[in-house]
């Protein structure tokens, strides 16, 4: 009877877990994607309006409507975002001349769960709703579960949101 060599699978069942967790490691440096997105949402009812507000960022007061979104968050804080046809929707147009991003994470502070919202700077957008974002904004530790908004250039930060990272 001829011996099997058993050795052989554990010897593969090792280096592939080895390779995981170095690509683990990798994956969790300062660079690293913390999200990267290719929709956004444009502001609808229910959430127009400060009633029912996201993370403590009200909705504008009118509906609005984006055709395409992409961006990516990185872990130390660099932020990319284009977007393209951010209008109101009853109108077809965009009326504010400049856009900021608002990054919101879920974080803790004292032992408690709390909700640290990053404003960056005004950024210029087009009367069709075309602008983008590349920059850097401060973000909490730990920053769990983070959304990006689009909002407001101008007012009290963060701003009234016109589309929201989603589907």
């Amino acid at each position: 009877m001829r011996k099997r060599k058993l050795w052989i699978p554990a010897v593969v069942v090792t280096l592939v877990a080895v390779g995981l967790i170095a690509q683990a490691s990798a994956g969790n440096g300062p660079g690293s994607t913390v999200l990267k997105f290719k929709t956004m949402v444009g502001t609808v009812a229910p959430y127009t309006g400060a009633a029912n507000a996201i993370r403590g960022v009200a909705g504008a007061g009118a509906p609005w409507s984006i055709d395409t979104a992409n961006g990516k968050l990185d872990q130390n804080g660099d932020l990319r975002i284009k977007v393209t046809g951010l209008i109101i929707t009853g109108t077809g147009a965009n009326p504010v001349p400049e856009f900021r991003a608002v990054v919101s994470c879920q974080s803790i502070a004292d032992g408690a769960a709390v909700v640290v919202n990053r404003v960056t700077a005004p950024f210029p957008a087009t009367t069709s709703g075309d602008a983008s974002f590349k920059g850097n904004v401060d973000l909490p530790k730990p920053c769990i579960a983070p959304i990006v908004f689009v909002t407001a250039g101008t007012g009290d930060p963060p701003g009234v949101w016109f589309s929201v990272t989603g589907a």
